[in-house]
């Protein structure tokens, strides 16, 4: 079971107001970004780097090279940390010190486990059907080199935190009385018009799965 906001490390402090002890909020963000960020100290020096990845019931699923020097280290249980953020608008306030985003974010904490077996499999079609749902029917699977050349890792969600930022701009009194615009931006994410591969060997029309993807 999810802990959110139930530590020390994961409690809000700044904007409280903001966070969410709801896990379906937590399952919701997840489920809904493509890309997480994880970090990873290496010899004193923090990296950050985008992958893709899949929550499944309490656990997030990322895959990468075998031969990726931050992967050997996330495999090896290093502490880490994992971030998704949704930025759903901008907030334009009458002064720019209370402008501000729409978000919705997560932060999750702990050590990754390599996947090995028939899990690894499971992992990697989690992954697929969030990122490309439908084209693990289509595609070809990974062979033996693929496989052994892929790692996968899982996240558990025993320690996370959320917060989701929303409403109308929070001016002074003293700022009302501006003649200045405020009000909401709403920011949103679509996929565009499918582009056929140059080296298409047959006339192949965009897989009706393909033409289903919404954001």
């Amino acid at each position: 079971m999810s802990s959110l906001g139930g530590t020390a490390r994961t409690t809000g402090r700044r904007l409280p107001e903001l966070a969410s002890v709801n896990e379906g909020d937590l399952h919701a963000i997840l489920d809904a970004a493509l890309v997480a960020h994880i970090c990873v100290i290496d010899q004193g020096q923090p990296f950050i780097v985008p992958v893709g990845f899949a929550r499944a019931n309490d656990v997030v699923y990322l895959h990468g090279s075998t031969k990726s020097r931050l992967f050997t280290l996330l495999a090896s249980g290093a502490p880490t940390c994992l971030t998704v953020t949704l930025l759903d608008g901008l907030v334009l306030a009458r002064s720019l010190f209370e402008s501000s985003m729409h978000y919705r974010s997560v932060m999750v904490l702990g050590s990754c486990r390599v996947v090995r077996g028939s899990e690894k499999l499971t992992a990697l079609k989690a992954i697929s059907d969030h990122l490309l749902p439908g084209r693990w029917g289509d595609a070809r699977l990974p062979n033996a080199q693929e496989d052994k050349a892929t790692m996968v890792l899982a996240l558990p969600l025993d320690e996370c935190s959320v917060k989701i930022s929303s409403g109308p701009p929070e001016d002074s009194a003293a700022d009302l009385a501006r003649e200045v615009w405020a009000g909401v931006v709403p920011l949103t994410e679509n996929f565009g018009e499918p582009i056929a591969s140059d080296d298409l060997a047959f006339d192949i029309d965009v897989p009706d799965y393909v033409q289903r993807w919404k954001r």
